[in-house]
């Protein structure tokens, strides 16, 4: 345990009976009260989660556009102040280094938003790029906590902290603005659950007072404490990417369904290998599938087409606690990426039927 990294918030999960876990380097709460009871409560009512292992990077300087635009597969123009957009980071091999979010306070002043686990590699990745570019990066990811508090009574629970209007900040927009008596806070109309809700970004020094604050507004409204593990079946239910898993280095933003995040107007690291798949198609494609029969996918599982000869691997999976049936993500050849294809999930050497089912698994 003495190797994991802790968050701000380490002590006040432990106090609160969370389970704790390592994850990407840290020790995190999966669950506190059971997963089924705090993914229920983000889908009615409210969540809140730690998420503070997340990576912060701010790229300063006049070539700050100029660089994000070779570097991420977006297009970074299209942002204006206060616009947030979801992007990823090539490789040179046509993979991805990562998923991430990109803030933009001024055509030369941006926040990326990283995966945990991938902060020392994209740091690296994102350094290579600098030379003969007019522009600095700073590694903030030790100074900030990030508390996702989600669900359809998010806002009017924070909007009893802050006399800001919460409701006029759009979906994948922030400000920087008080709340709970605390400044400087971004204030962001994002997650990773399909919920609704906002992500805030608070300095380490503040991160209890706010945690605190958000309880206390909450719980009258059914606001529960939710670890990673709700997170997980959560943002699978939306269909969306966990780097890692369903994305990696040798997976292209095409075979993942991320073309639409992926723009040709630009020159960016590896645009022609994506420019030629998407001229002649890809061999591959993630999609999502619910089971037909009884079994619960998991990551890792191989996937078989019925005549027995495996073809692909589910790349995510579980049992869906708002719609109750087993469902998964996974990687299946263009032939049998079409909704209502039919192939096998491989569960205990058992060939169990699965249908690809168009995402997200549930409608928001």
């Amino acid at each position: 345990m003495s190797n994991l990294k802790s968050t701000a918030l380490e002590a006040t999960h432990i106090e609160m009976g969370a389970k704790m876990v390592p994850f990407a380097g840290y020790n995190m709460p999966v669950q506190y009260n059971g997963l089924k009871k705090e993914h229920n409560a983000v889908r009615e009512a409210a969540g809140m989660f730690d998420v503070s292992h997340m990576g912060e990077f701010f790229v300063e300087g006049p070539d700050a556009l100029p660089f994000l635009q070779k570097v991420t597969s977006n297009d970074v123009s299209k942002l204006l102040p206060a616009k947030i957009q979801y992007s990823c980071m090539p490789n040179e091999d046509g993979g991805i280094v990562d998923d991430l979010l990109v803030y933009c306070f001024s055509n030369e002043h941006f926040l990326l938003v990283v995966n945990a686990s991938n902060i020392e590699k994209d740091w690296n990745h994102l350094m290579q790029y600098t030379e003969g570019m007019d522009v600095t990066l700073r590694n903030d990811s030790e100074a900030y906590s990030l508390l996702a508090v989600q669900g359809p009574k998010a806002t009017e629970i924070l909007q009893t902290l802050t006399g800001l209007d919460l409701a006029k900040i759009n979906y994948y927009h922030f400000v920087i603005g008080e709340m709970a008596g605390i400044t400087d806070i971004i204030i962001s109309a994002t997650g990773y659950t399909g919920a609704g809700g906002f992500e805030l970004y608070v300095f380490n020094q503040d991160a209890k007072k706010l945690w605190d604050a958000v309880f206390a507004a909450g719980e009258p409204h059914g606001l529960l404490p939710a670890g990673l593990g709700a997170r997980d079946t959560l943002r699978l239910e939306m269909g969306m990417c966990l780097y890692g898993n369903d994305i990696d280095d040798t997976t292209s933003p095409l075979e993942a369904g991320l073309g639409w995040i992926t723009k040709f107007t630009k020159d960016f690291v590896s645009s022609e290998k994506f420019a030629v798949q998407k001229e002649v198609g890809v061999n591959k494609k993630l999609v999502g599938f619910e089971m037909i029969d009884r079994g619960i996918p998991r990551h890792g599982y191989e996937i078989a087409d019925l005549k027995g000869n495996i073809i692909g691997r589910v790349t995510s999976g579980t049992n869906s606690p708002t719609t109750g049936k087993n469902i998964g993500m996974g990687y299946v050849p263009v032939a049998l990426a079409a909704e209502g294809s039919v192939f096998a999930v491989v569960i205990r050497e058992k060939h169990i039927k699965a249908q690809v089912v168009k995402l997200p698994f549930v409608k928001r």
